[in-house]
């Protein structure tokens, strides 16, 4: 059985199955030849297990990461990339803005005591101490874990669902995070204590900016519906970006779950600085390799054929529809 065709062809495919069936019910009827009524019978028991068919949840899980996932993740590498630009964007103009007038951080943290932001900014003993690794209860950890896993949902969903205003409002929230990002490392990358902070802060933020990468991208996805939906017009564009939209939604909850676990529970233990790094590599490394299979899967995907339902066969040829007559 093919994979999982996208929405239009699955439309194609069931008005096609339709279209035969009827075709067959008649050829039946006046008992026209019995070889193309087995041939065409055949078209139409491949044809009913795709539309009918289920598949068993572990295949469609498996499905969705090594085909449906990678597809959609090649298909929007350039929003991906939009996005990771204006982070990136952000951060480097935040950096600059804030080791000429550290006034600015304030605009750029607001979410820090400003009092606190100035002694972190002035003395690397506060820093150090910022960074100190100290034993938190299990329980403490749980719910701090909780929260994190909220309020990452809460950005993403917000990146996501603006994007319906033409994206504009998805790629000031990827800004501002490349703001604050930018600040917060300025910081902490002045002194000695550097190596620390990275690697109090890399392990959870790989999965947490992918996470926020993919429901950016997927805004993007609904923004370019909007925006340029072509002869089909905005409905039917916004109908067909929201199957891919979606998939990278999803995908974005797993690793904010990761990223709240990591740091809740690693963050804040007495893990060794190498460790730690080598946590943030374990990530980095997963998520290449993943890249790697997606720029090699769709590279070796060929188009999906849906012919053979109405292709024609010389009578008397051996007919191999790929799957038995009907018994």
């Amino acid at each position: 059985m093919h994979g999982r065709l996208p929405l239009d062809e699955l439309r194609e495919l069931a008005h096609l199955y339709r279209l035969n069936s009827a075709r067959l019910a008649v050829m039946r009827s006046r008992g026209s030849d019995p070889e193309a009524i087995r041939y065409l019978n055949a078209l139409c028991v491949r044809a009913y297990t795709q539309l009918q068919v289920p598949a068993p949840r572990e295949q469609r899980v498996g499905r969705f990461l090594m085909a449906d996932l990678p597809a959609t993740l090649a298909a929007t590498a350039w929003l991906q990339g939009l996005v990771g630009a204006v982070m990136l964007a952000g951060a480097v103009v935040s950096a600059t803005i804030v080791s000429a007038s550290p006034g600015a951080l304030y605009a750029f943290i607001p979410m820090y005591p400003a009092d606190k932001l100035e002694r972190l900014a002035e003395s690397a003993r506060e820093r150090a101490q910022f960074l100190a690794r100290t034993h938190v209860a299990f329980g403490i950890k749980s719910v701090f874990s909780a929260a994190l896993f909220v309020h990452n949902t809460q950005v993403g969903l917000a990146a996501f669902a603006t994007g319906i205003a033409a994206g504009i409002p998805t790629l000031f929230l990827d800004l501002y995070n490349g703001l604050t990002l930018g600040a917060f490392a300025w910081i902490f990358s002045r002194d000695g204590g550097w190596p620390l902070f990275w690697a109090w802060l890399l392990p959870h933020a790989i999965p947490e900016l992918l996470g926020v990468t993919l429901c950016s991208t997927g805004g993007l996805v609904l923004a370019k519906a909007v925006v340029a939906p072509g002869r089909q017009g905005v409905g039917a564009a916004l109908r067909a970006a929201a199957r891919p939209a979606m998939q990278l939604l999803l995908t974005s909850f797993p690793l904010f779950l990761v990223a709240a676990g990591i740091e809740s529970f690693l963050r804040q233990s007495a893990l060794a600085t190498g460790a730690r790094f080598a946590v943030a590599g374990v990530a980095l490394a997963a998520i290449s390799g993943y890249g790697w299979y997606v720029r090699r899967l769709v590279r070796r995907r060929a188009a999906v054929d849906i012919g053979w339902l109405i292709r024609e066969v010389p009578r008397g040829e051996s007919q191999d529809s790929g799957s038995g007559p009907a018994r």
